[in-house]
Parts: C-alpha cells; sequence; structure tokens
C-alpha cells in the first residue's frame, strides 16, 4: 500500500512539473540567465579578474564617451543546451534591455558558449549602420576566432570589443572602417617603431661624434680633447648621461602616445557602480556569428 501511495506522489509531481514548465513557455523577450552585474557577465569562468576588470572598465568608459550612449556586452556560458545560440542570445540581449529606452538606443551584445564552441553578436537595430552583419562576422573571425584556437577565451574576447569600439568611432565621425590586419593598439607599433628608430640613430651619432672629436684633438691638439678635459674628450665620462637622457625621452614618448588596457587616461575608469543596463533590449536579428 505504501509503495503504491509512493507511485502517485511521483506521478503528480512529476506532472505538477510538467505544467509549470508549459506554463512558463520560452520567450525572446526574456532572458534565460541571471540579471547582469555589469558589461562583463563570465559564467564560464574564462575570464581572470583582472582581465575582466580591465574590459568592464573600458566598455563603461566607451559608453560614457558617446552620445548617445554605446552599450556593449558580454555574455559567456558553457552551453545553451538544445536552444540554438541565435534564440538564446537574442534572448539575454531583450531579456537585459541592453541599450537605452531612448529611439536612438545603440548596443550589442557578445555571447560565447564555450562548451558549444559557438558564438554570436546581436548588433540593435541603430548600431546596425556601424556594425554591419558583414562586418561583424570579419572582426570576430580575425580577432575572436584565432585566439579561441589557442584557448585564449579571454584575450579573443577583449580584442574583438575593442576592434568593435575602434570600428564604432571610426565610423560615427565618418572614416573609412579600419583595415583588417591592425595591431591590438592602433598606432601602437608605429610609435614604438619610430621612437626606437630614433633612439638608436641618435646614440650611433653621439658616438660617431664622440670618436671624431677624440681623434681631432690627439692629432692636432696634443691629446686633449677640443671639447674640453669635462666636455666629450677626457675619459668620455659625459657619454652614459647622455645615452640615458636619450633613451628615456624615447620611453616617455611612447608611453604617452600609448593608450594600452592598463587604465589609459584615454578611457579614464569606469567606476564600480553597476546601474543597469539602459532598459532597452532594440534587437532585431541584426548581426553575426559562427564557431570555431
Amino acid at each position: 500500500m505504501l509503495a503504491i501511495r509512493l507511485a502517485v506522489l511521483l506521478i503528480f509531481l512529476g506532472s505538477a512539473t510538467a505544467f509549470a514548465q508549459d506554463a512558463t513557455p520560452w520567450s525572446q523577450d526574456v532572458s534565460p540567465l541571471p540579471a547582469p552585474t555589469g558589461m562583463v557577465n563570465d559564467y564560464a569562468g574564462v575570464f581572470d579578474e583582472a582581465t575582466k576588470q580591465q574590459l568592464e572598465t573600458r566598455l563603461r568608459a566607451f559608453k560614457e564617451k558617446t552620445n548617445p550612449p554605446v552599450e556593449l556586452a558580454v555574455a559567456v556560458v558553457r552551453t545553451t543546451g538544445e536552444r540554438p545560440i541565435f534564440d538564446y542570445s537574442l534572448a539575454v540581449a531583450r531579456g537585459w534591455g541592453i541599450g537605452a529606452k531612448q529611439d536612438d538606443n545603440p548596443s550589442a551584445l557578445l555571447f560565447v558558449a564555450i562548451d558549444d564552441r559557438k558564438y554570436f553578436t546581436h548588433v540593435s537595430k541603430d548600431l546596425e549602420d556601424e556594425l554591419p552583419d558583414g562586418l561583424v562576422g570579419t572582426l570576430q573571425r580575425q580577432y575572436l576566432v584565432p585566439e579561441f584556437r589557442r584557448g585564449n577565451y579571454a584575450k579573443g574576447i577583449a580584442d574583438t570589443m575593442d576592434a568593435y569600439i575602434r570600428t564604432i568611432e571610426t565610423r560615427s565621425s565618418g572614416g573609412e572602417t579600419p583595415p583588417a590586419a591592425t595591431t591590438d593598439e592602433p598606432g601602437s607599433g608605429s610609435v614604438s617603431g619610430i621612437s626606437t628608430g630614433f633612439c638608436c640613430l641618435a646614440v650611433i651619432l653621439v658616438l660617431a661624434l664622440i670618436i671624431f672629436s677624440n681623434r681631432g684633438g690627439k692629432s692636432g691638439r696634443g691629446g686633449r680633447g677640443g671639447w674640453g678635459g669635462g666636455g666629450f674628450g677626457g675619459g668620455g665620462g659625459a657619454l652614459p648621461w647622455i645615452i640615458g637622457s636619450i633613451v628615456a625621452n624615447a620611453a616617455n614618448s611612447s608611453s604617452s602616445s600609448s593608450s594600452g588596457w592598463g587604465g589609459s587616461s584615454d578611457w579614464g575608469g569606469g567606476g564600480s557602480d553597476w546601474g543597469g543596463f539602459g532598459g532597452g533590449g532594440d534587437f532585431g536579428g541584426g548581426g553575426a556569428g559562427g564557431d570555431w
């Protein structure tokens, strides 16, 4: 008799569960994920805390400096289960309300399912001019896929978001789309190369000047350097100071020209308070995705 009662109870609980699932069907406007805690939401543990905070700061600073504010978000999960990544990530983008409630609400969500080896970037209707579908796909294949294949998930995501930011800034100002082959920080390689080349050239010129000066002094002034005993002749005591000054100036120039991830003044601080997304969620299916 007890066994029969237990069987009936299990059947009842199973029916109640099924009814509860039917009562709350899948909605493309309700996020299957918990409420976001920031611009970067990592449910798969692929970010270390420092890298996550750097990307968070960058995305918040970009939102603050744009008008209308551009909200860019990241969500990383292990799997979307049986749900296609397009449907799952679209529900997240809409349910989280990424973007402003105003008529002009540019926004985007980069969504990654690690175990499924799939990704998709949803672009809101008001950002599709700056990030058209084809360009989004190209940027993902260039920056995201190669790093993902190496297992560098955090770097692939950060590089891709950085490419989105540069592209939005360029196209919003009426410029052409940045070329496909770029460095992590646009222009940083050229600035560094110029500074290094200038440093080497200056050192060579100083050494040549000292050598010729000493030769001229020894041949024409009885072995004393033409610059005097306390100058460049007489043991070359000023040489370390000259080289040090040149190297320091070159380093300072390179440092001031760089806009790296380490809290550069170009981006400022995003702050630690999280006030949530703007409540827009105006996504119509624009964007691109793939696998790796």
